[in-house]
């Protein structure tokens, strides 16, 4: 056992047994690397990375290498989902230095935390033009004895491109209408007609860019917007990247086609594929869309909740096969002679065409992922069969050994969820829904703010962990705060994203409103990273850009509202150059153009105006609904908001200027309409 024992991160306990004497990021293990005159071996990853398990396997589990690195080095394990800034910061330097990233990320650092020396995964054997791990080891032990001068060059000139890096926001101020016609164009062109979403293999789940087709349609109307945006979720819910069973999305494909997933699934993408499929729905009406926002929902509450009321991180890609080893995908794949077991030979027919399942098989070994192979509607063909085929199906497959569950809570990503659940919940009458995001939201409050005022990062069995929130947790916490808040009508939510949002003005935010990553008093790396693009999940640069803007409409907070416009400034920079990796800054940006539209109810929680004014198209429109003497003292926008003649009443404002008031729901909807 060694320092391991203890932690709250999944991945780092998976490590606690390993023969490698790990340390965990900690001043303590760099002062132990300058006693000893050792480097510093930081090896990152998170518990559902597959090439991270099985370098584990190959080389931390193996005596010899183990001996071989406590001898020489001070090795250091890094949740990446815990510290995304000790990750950033490295990762930045080994992309410079190789063109290329990933996990398990493999660095070599001086004492000082310099790093000199980089690289991903690393093979028990040298092969594919890759030297082995242990011909690695040896090469940095010699550089460290031998040429040490040169191993502090190197550091030296990797430190100083790093620090002297910097980002300009944008001289031209807030994107505007030429800005995001430009981004809409270069993801034109960079779209695939033929597969939906865009680029090639391996190809993500565009779940940002998405929202931005989505808002720029209910802005200008624009079709092509909302075709890309249609297509691409309809082929990746037919691909094997969804879960045809179970529901929920894995976390890309290895192909263009979406036929065979990488099948960790992970919250985050599940958070945002709900939202933007509830969202698609509500712009088309699309049955599809509707059945995988709520599937994807359902599979979030069933698999990834945990006891305390909160949404662990993944589900791991590999699990036990029937010979017992542990293989990717082992719990989702499916033989024809796996299919007749279960069903018999006419259902198995019957399936085996439905699903893509073929003698050949589409992954390893004969076995395919599920997928809808029909075109058209014809999947909607022998509903009753079809929904008895996967029943069985499902409740075969729960007799398999399930892939373990990485079950660390981690802030953004709840709140990426609790935004997903309470409008999902809204739309579709599943108060249990936003039931769930209440009780996730207040979990947060609870366990990742408690006394200290101030968001931790990670919990873990109603226990937080010791690192500090970065700027994406307090960008999309505030913004499931806020959605919870125009969904229940409790104005507690409001205010507690103003807690946080008035924290990033205080800690994240420097001069011309660029925003960094970690606030001014996190702990100090060779570099405080600062990054607006997306990743898999919205930048924290502009995730908090969208939540100070919205908590502006809500309250007519000017300082909020100038951050916002501050943060934007990036967004004409980059847009119409790499859209696809700021999708959710341009998503923000419509909003920005649309106004957003304000919306008060003043009637009951749940009403027709009020379910009316939820499914309103304009982009980041915020709704205030409540009715009574106090409704005023939780939402501003309720005040001076009277009923007109003793009927619920809405109001719509933007750009400083109301329309009527109205009483009637149609009215409504079209003053919503985009």
């Amino acid at each position: 056992m060694n320092r391991l024992a203890g932690v709250t991160s999944p991945y780092l306990l998976q490590h606690a047994d390993n023969p490698v004497d790990w340390w965990p990021w900690s001043p303590e293990a760099f002062e132990e690397a300058k006693r000893r005159d050792v480097p510093v071996l930081l090896s990152v990853g998170y518990a559902a990375c597959h090439w991270c398990h099985v370098m584990a396997h190959e080389s931390f589990e193996d005596e010899a290498v183990a001996a071989y690195l406590n001898a020489h080095f001070v090795p250091v394990k890094v949740d990446r989902e815990e510290r995304p800034d000790v990750d950033a910061v490295y990762m930045e330097a080994v992309q410079a230095a190789t063109g290329q990233g990933g996990w398990p990320m493999t660095v070599f650092l001086t004492a000082d935390a310099e790093p000199f020396y980089f690289g991903t995964y690393f093979p028990p054997e040298s092969r594919h033009g890759m030297p082995s791990f242990q011909q690695v080891l040896e090469g940095v032990v010699a550089a460290w004895t031998d040429r040490r001068d040169e191993v502090g060059e190197v550091a030296g000139r990797i430190v100083r491109d790093l620090t002297s890096r910097s980002l300009a926001v944008g001289e031209g101020g807030v994107p505007g209408e030429a800005e995001l016609a430009q981004a809409l164009l270069r993801l034109t062109r960079d779209y695939d007609e033929k597969h939906g979403g865009f680029g090639g293999a391996p190809k993500f789940p565009p779940s940002m860019v998405i929202e931005f087709l989505l808002r720029h349609h209910a802005r200008t109307g624009a079709e092509g917007a909302l075709q890309m945006a249609a297509d691409s979720c309809a082929a990746m819910a037919r691909g094997g990247i969804y879960d045809q069973l179970g529901g929920g999305f894995a976390r890309y494909s290895v192909d263009r086609e979406w036929i065979v997933p990488h099948f960790e699934k992970m919250l985050y993408d599940n958070a945002l594929l709900c939202r933007v499929y509830a969202h698609l729905w509500r712009a088309t009406g699309s049955d599809l869309a509707r059945r995988v926002a709520l599937e994807t929902a359902d599979f979030m509450v069933r698999e990834l909740r945990t006891a305390e009321g909160g949404f662990a991180s993944a589900l791991d890609a590999d699990s036990e096969d029937a010979q017992g080893r542990h293989v990717e995908g082992a719990f989702y794949v499916w033989t024809p002679a796996q299919l007749r077991e279960v069903l018999g030979e006419e259902d198995a027919t019957f399936a085996a065409e439905y699903f893509g399942v073929t003698e050949e098989g589409t992954f390893e070994e004969g076995a395919s992922v599920l997928r809808l192979v029909r075109t058209g509607e014809a999947d909607t063909d022998d509903g009753a069969r079809v929904e008895d085929v996967r029943a069985r199906l499902l409740a075969a497959r729960e007799l398999r050994a399930r892939p373990e569950r990485d079950d660390k809570i981690v802030a953004a990503w709840n709140g990426l969820a609790i935004a997903a659940l309470a409008e999902t919940g809204a739309y579709f009458d599943r108060p249990d829904l936003v039931e769930r995001a209440t009780e996730a939201a207040d979990l947060l409050v609870r366990v990742h703010l408690g006394d200290v005022a101030r968001l931790c990062r990670t919990s873990r069995d109603g226990r937080a962990g010791d690192n500090a929130g970065v700027l994406e947790d307090y960008g999309d916490v505030a913004e499931g705060f806020l959605s919870l808040a125009s969904v229940t009508g409790e104005g507690a939510w409001l205010e507690f994203a103003g807690f946080l949002l008035d924290i990033v003005l205080e800690r994240f935010t420097g001069e011309g409103g660029q925003l960094y990553d970690t606030a001014d008093d996190a702990e100090r790396l060779i570099r405080r990273p600062q990054d607006p693009t997306d990743s898999a999940t919205p930048a924290g640069w502009t995730a908090a850009a969208g939540a100070l803007l919205s908590y502006a409409a809500h309250t007519g907070s000017e300082a909020h509202r100038t951050a916002a416009e501050g943060a934007l400034g990036i967004v004409g920079a980059l847009g119409p150059k790499a859209p696809r990796f700021i999708g959710w800054g341009l998503a923000v940006a419509e909003a920005l153009l649309d106004g957003p539209r304000e919306v008060a109810v003043t009637g009951p929680v749940g009403g027709e105006l009020h379910r009316t004014a939820l499914l309103g198209r304009a982009p980041g429109a915020v709704v205030a609904a409540g009715e009574g003497p106090d409704a005023g003292t939780e939402f501003p926008l309720l005040v001076d908001r009277p009923q007109r003649g003793g009927a619920p009443t809405a109001y719509v404002c933007r750009h400083f200027v109301c329309d009527a008031p109205t009483t009637d729901a149609g009215e409504l909807a079209a003053k919503l309409g985009g």
